[in-house]
């Protein structure tokens, strides 16, 4: 009896130019489905080429192309741009890559050397407190970010610590974490330490916090106190306590917590709205305004030297016209 073969079939390779129209077919149409348009469409081309005729090639695989051919096709695209205008196409490509590997597709990604500028004599922009109370309060912001937003401000901590917090790790009623926090080190010897054997630090909220997280983690009580909506992609691996055991979902990355805050801010497409430091350093500031001590601001940034907490407090035009006012005439002086 003669042997039946059977055919196979197996899904098309995800090319370059296939998943960038199904990433822009998720975002809503308007100026920044135009702005990530130009920045993605741009880049594929770039990297699939022309014929002779100057028509664009035929779409090349996504899986073949490397972290370092994307990093040479934004340089040569934009390298001599001004500043903000890289950014932003850095930050469109750097977010549809993102979306592809969330899909479970094996995409590359923007690499360090094309990392993000900053602009020249640029600082860190502080956000006044009525803009951030404007920002949270808005009803298009999921719950999830209001949470963090808040927090961040209120508790002066760096993202990276905030989003590494699980719910175990919480003191409601006290209104304060601890958090593993920058160049924390291990109390074992033992490598592959976990969280909680490196030295932890207090972070402290307020009332704003207090009335948004028991609502963000109503129902859970374990896992991370910031997760994704949506489960991990088939064969990505991740930690247990980078998971929520009674949800499956993972836990909020830096680059999606950044990407979420500058949609909700930008101004002129991708790259241009308040990144997620301006929310610790305005709350610095802010607390300096208000008459804290440099000793009470190193215990709050949890600093270790003077000289780098003071690139954090530069006080607002405001309070420089109030404090000058103090020498102004008819200013009742003491000798």
């Amino acid at each position: 009896m003669a042997a039946t073969v059977t055919r196979i079939h197996t899904a098309a390779p995800r090319t370059l130019r296939g998943s960038a129209e199904a990433f822009l077919d998720t975002i809503r149409p308007g100026n920044t489905r135009r702005a990530y348009t130009v920045a993605v469409v741009k880049t594929v081309d770039q990297l699939d080429g022309r014929d002779r005729d100057g028509l664009p090639g035929p779409s090349r695989v996504l899986d073949s192309v490397s972290d370092d051919e994307i990093g040479a096709a934004l340089e040569s695209l934009w390298g001599h741009a001004a500043v903000n205008t890289w950014n932003a196409r850095r930050a469109a490509v750097s977010k549809w890559l993102s979306w592809c590997r969330e899909q479970g597709w094996n995409a590359p990604a923007v690499p360090a050397s094309a990392a993000r500028s900053t602009p020249p004599d640029s600082e860190t922009p502080v956000r006044s407190r009525t803009a951030i109370d404007r920002l949270i309060s808005r009803r298009d912001i999921h719950l999830r970010e209001k949470t963090l937003w808040r927090m961040l401000y209120e508790t002066c901590a760096r993202t990276e610590e905030l989003l590494q917090l699980n719910i175990e790790d919480l003191d409601l009623a006290g209104r304060c974490a601890r958090v593993k926090s920058k160049g924390a080190k291990p109390r074992t010897r033992r490598r592959g330490a976990t969280h909680h054997e490196h030295a932890l630090e207090t972070v402290y909220w307020d009332a704003g916090t207090a009335r948004l997280l028991p609502r963000l983690i109503r129902g859970r009580t374990r896992g991370p106190v910031f997760v994704t909506h949506r489960r991990p992609g088939p064969g990505k691996y991740l930690a247990d306590r980078d998971l929520c055991p009674d949800t499956g979902l993972a836990r909020l990355s830096y680059d999606q917590a950044r990407d979420l805050l500058d949609a909700a801010t930008a101004t002129d497409g991708p790259g241009t709205g308040w990144d997620l430091h301006e929310l610790r350093h305005s709350g610095l500031t802010h607390l300096g305004e208000s008459g804290a001590s440099l000793l009470e601001l190193m215990a709050k940034s949890r600093h270790r030297k003077a000289e780098n907490l003071r690139r954090y407090f530069k006080p607002s035009p405001q309070a420089m016209r109030e404090l000058t006012s103090l020498i102004g005439p008819g200013t009742s002086r003491t000798h």
